[in-house]
């Protein structure tokens, strides 16, 4: 499979799938939960948006950039949130996962562990990745514990690496797992799940 092709991602308790514009409604009602673009350390889009976001990440998957998913909450069939693969590098067999946001309900739950399971066994086995890659804000304080809960490792700070929507600068932290770590981060992972 090559890097660009959408894939579906199915565990227990959630679906990874295509993103489409089928998902606008309930992704309207995700972000409301919690007025997630109201976070200005986050990028995430207001409701009116949501049409003009999901083209956008279609529009980086069809240059082959990102391959967008729809979070699907299996309980309810509905999407809560949104996630990709993005800056792939396929020659390096590099990626980030990231532009990840749910709605507040399901956030810190057992979900996200299960998203982050789908995504990185799909980056690591199917895909051979040799390194994916994490990147929040610096006053993301959340995100980063979570990526620091999965095992990812901080590899460093990019500083006035962005401007924000708000005009700030924002500094990148930049996280990643190596394909030797994967063993490892999956079993840490797997655990966390059965303890859920």
């Amino acid at each position: 499979m090559a890097f660009a092709e959408s894939a579906s991602l199915h565990g227990q308790s959630v679906s990874l799938v295509p993103l489409a514009h089928a998902h606008h409604d309930d992704l309207v009602e995700a972000v409301k939960d919690g007025e997630l673009w109201t976070l200005w350390y986050t990028n995430v889009p207001p409701p009116g948006r949501m049409r003009t976001e999901i083209d956008r990440r279609l529009g980086l998957q069809a240059q082959g950039s990102m391959v967008p998913f729809a979070v699907i909450d299996k309980a309810t069939n509905e999407a809560v949130g949104m996630t990709t693969f993005m800056h792939i590098d396929a020659v390096n067999r590099r990626l980030e996962i990231g532009s990840t946001w749910y709605r507040k309900r399901v956030q810190r739950s057992p979900l996200n562990t299960e998203c982050k399971l789908l995504l990185l066994t799909h980056a690591f086995e199917r895909l051979n990745c040799i390194a994916v890659e994490f990147r929040t804000h610096f006053f993301n304080r959340q995100s980063r514990a979570a990526i620091e809960r999965l095992g990812a490792k901080l590899d460093g700070i990019l500083r006035q690496h962005q401007f924000a929507s708000n005009g700030t600068l924002r500094d990148t932290c930049v996280y990643s797992i190596l394909d030797r770590e994967w063993p490892t981060v999956k079993a840490n992972l797997a655990h966390r799940l059965e303890g859920a």
